[in-house]
């Protein structure tokens, strides 16, 4: 039995070469959700009209890894407290988003927030909490970028440092060691 999450926490490249390092997660995939456009390309997110940000959906094994788990590790690889924007990413696509999918899934999300707030971010997240309405899949070229591009620069100054930062963090929830 599994749960499907859905996250958004700037380039959905940086996102999912974390979490598809992470146990207990079955499959992440890039995409698009929480605008009103259907079916949105890549351009189209881009150019901050369709309302959707980068998220990744994440299918997990809750026996494994729970949901609050993986807000902890969400909240440790990406800047909440910037709204539209993570480092030089800049636009309401990279904005800081959790989509629920249930209540006890808003709950969860609700009282993270509030516990980082009061404990290492000081009131200042910023993260969207809304209703998972849907997702759309990004295009083909998008999935395991960060696999197959290791030495393009964005990989390596920016997404090589998240992963850095979750085997340093969360050594017990890294699934395999990076070389």
């Amino acid at each position: 039995m599994t749960e499907i999450a859905t996250l958004g926490g700037g380039c959905f490249w940086c996102t999912e070469a974390v979490f598809s390092r992470v146990r207990g997660i079955v499959k992440v995939e890039p995409g698009y959700a929480g605008g009103w456009v259907s079916n949105p390309t890549y351009e189209q997110v881009c150019s901050d009209t369709t309302g959707h940000a980068e998220v990744v959906q994440i299918e997990f094994d809750p026996n494994l890894i729970t949901y609050r788990e993986l807000l902890e590790i969400f909240f440790e690889i990406h800047d909440p407290t910037t709204k539209n924007r993570q480092g030089n990413d800049v636009g309401s696509q990279y904005r800081s988003i959790i989509l629920y999918h249930d209540e006890q899934q808003r709950s969860i999300a609700l009282e993270v927030i509030d516990e980082l707030n009061r404990t290492k971010f000081n009131g200042k997240i910023v993260t969207e909490v809304v209703p998972y309405t849907g997702f759309y899949r990004a295009e083909d070229y998008h999935f395991r970028f960060y696999d197959r591009n290791r030495d393009y620069p964005y990989c390596r100054y920016v997404i090589s440092p998240k992963v850095k930062k979750l085997i340093e963090h969360f050594p017990s929830m890294v699934r395999m060691r990076e070389s």
